[in-house]
């Protein structure tokens, strides 16, 4: 297989660890904390968890341990969409496993969690996992998003987990894939089964996140990939001096990656969806917003600025949000009846006869093509596909509407010109920054230890991120602390909860005091691309997301 010469390079890179996890396996024990409580909900988690709630927070410490070199079968799932480091999660395990006994297995589940349920696996071995060391992407074993919720589902995971002896599973997935884990690892205990269940925390939306969990790997390198990009946009419109640029980036429920990306280019505008919907802005708030950037730059000769745009911005205004609920409702109660009707135009009047009076004037001022996006096939959880709506490009076309009203009022003087671009796949398989293929190195290996020490219902913890990777501290932390009750297809289901941005923490009051300079004095910043060779301060640094939030 032919490969490119940093491909080469990266397979050579020795990911950095926390101290204790480079301690001889028999010196490295488990500290444990006090009992644990959820978020919320907690009568109705510990009635559903009754083998798993309440487990303490575990910490690996300097002691002694008879159980590191156990031979072990273990089998892991990448779960849900990629990001970048995965397959050092992967090499982690690996790496413990053989560490601790050279017989010890690895099987890779074939394209997610249905490779469980349908026990399709890959034994990993030295070449197959030293062919992926360091770099981006989920190919070496596949991921999917198949949810083991049926009783069939479970039962066939217990299954297959007795036909190839395993100890353990481990599941690489965001919020939803680790709520998936924590049920999976109570219904085998429930069973009399001893497979235990460890999550990884994966997502380059950065929302699973909490005190012990600092940030989902995959996270800093998607950043850092989209800013460079960002920043190359910014130097280009400079030195042009044209175009208005509205970038859509990742990010449905929250914002985390544009205020990343805003904190490392410093854009003209970033709207940030959690503050849209604690302001309740409406969508011709946003554009007076945009309009007044557009005009205060035009009055100093500056015709052009950048965006950015998280991809769930819509679901997040108001008036959009209802109309979105409605239209999900809708289809959900009417599928059969909708599917029969014949392009936009016989669906736009069946809609103008069932949406609410409001909802149907939204709906009636949408561009054809944006109401047409709202009607596509909704996604396996019955959502609307907010990555498939053109956000930036109706936020365009309500710009140049504004604008040519304010030219006629004498209110404007300058040249709109605008060009639309969406950044979410670019990122998600990237070349793992240092810093992520480190966290990730050191997660799957904590992972290891969490399976030798006995644990279950614990997903993989690595914190004090923000310190060099000698210092960061490694354990676990049950999976049922970061739950509460939410209301999913008519029930309550038990969920990790989502970290949104907060609009008081460092990160966003940061970006809120420097926002109003930005919006009308160009203060592009170039971040370049992702360095991996030179000084420290430049490969290995977090995001700046991460540094403020502790104060570094």
């Amino acid at each position: 297989m032919e490969i490119s010469a940093l491909q080469k390079a990266r397979y050579a890179y020795a990911p950095k660890l926390p101290a204790i996890l480079t301690s001889p396996l028999a010196e490295i024990a488990v500290e444990f904390g006090k009992p644990t409580e959820s978020l919320a909900d907690q009568a109705d988690l510990r009635q559903l968890f009754k083998h798993s709630y309440g487990k303490p927070v575990a910490k690996f410490v300097k002691g002694k341990s008879d159980k590191n070199g156990r031979k072990l079968t273990v089998g892991v799932i990448l779960s849900g969409g990629q990001a970048p480091g995965g397959h050092n999660v992967i090499a982690g395990i690996y790496d413990g496993l053989k560490k601790g006994n050279k017989a010890s297995k690895l099987y890779g589940f074939l394209g997610g969690p249905s490779g469980l349920t349908d026990n399709k696996t890959i034994e990993i071995n030295d070449p197959m996992m030293d062919e992926f060391r360091n770099t981006g992407g989920f190919d070496m074993i596949g991921s999917g998003r198949t949810k083991i919720e049926t009783p069939e589902q479970f039962a066939a995971s217990l299954e297959t987990a007795k036909k190839l002896g395993l100890d353990a599973v481990v599941v690489i997935g965001g919020d939803d894939s680790n709520t998936n884990a924590a049920l999976l690892a109570e219904y085998f205990t429930a069973q009399g089964s001893s497979v235990q269940v460890v999550g990884c925390p994966k997502t380059i939306d950065g929302d699973l996140k909490n005190e012990h969990i600092e940030t989902s790997f995959g996270f800093d390198t998607a950043c850092k990939t989209y800013s460079e990009v960002i920043g190359n946009i910014e130097r280009d419109a400079n030195s042009a001096k044209k175009y208005w640029h509205f970038i859509k980036l990742m990010g449905r429920s929250a914002s985390h990656i544009t205020l990343e990306c805003a904190l490392q280019t410093q854009p003209s505008i970033c709207l940030v969806s959690e503050e849209v919907e604690a302001k309740a802005l409406s969508l011709s708030a946003i554009v007076d917003q945009i309009c007044d950037s557009v005009a205060k730059r035009a009055a100093n000769n500056e015709n052009y600025g950048v965006v950015l745009i998280p991809e769930g911005l819509v679901e997040f205004v108001p008036e959009m949000k209802k109309l979105i609920a409605e239209l999900n409702d809708l289809m959900a109660h009417h599928a059969d009846e909708f599917a029969k009707l014949s392009g936009f135009e016989a669906q736009a009047i069946w809609l103008s006869k069932h949406l609410s009076k409001e909802s149907g004037s939204v709906m009636a001022a949408l561009p054809s093509e944006i109401g047409k996006q709202l009607l596509m096939d909704r996604d396996p959880h019955g959502n609307v596909q907010v990555s498939r709506i053109d956000t930036e490009k109706l936020l365009i076309g309500m710009v140049e509407a504004k604008l040519a009203g304010m030219k006629k009022a004498g209110a404007y003087v300058g040249k709109f010109s605008a060009l639309a671009h969406f950044f979410g796949y670019e990122g998600r398989c990237a070349f793992p920054s240092n810093f992520d293929a480190d966290y990730c190195y050191a997660l799957g290996f904590s992972a290891f230890l969490l399976i030798a020490a006995g644990l279950t219902g614990y997903i993989s913890s690595v914190r004090n991120l923000v310190a060099p990777a000698a210092q960061w501290l490694a354990g676990g932390v049950p999976l049922t602390m970061m739950m509460n009750m939410e209301q999913r297809h008519g029930s309550k289901k038990p969920v990790i909860r989502k970290a949104l941005v907060e609009l008081d923490g460092a990160p966003f009051r940061t970006f809120a005091a420097k926002r109003a300079e930005w919006a009308v004095k160009t203060s592009f910043l170039y971040p370049g691309a992702i360095q991996y060779y030179g000084p420290t301060e430049v490969c290995d640094q977090p995001t700046k997301t991460l540094k403020l939030e502790h104060l570094k």
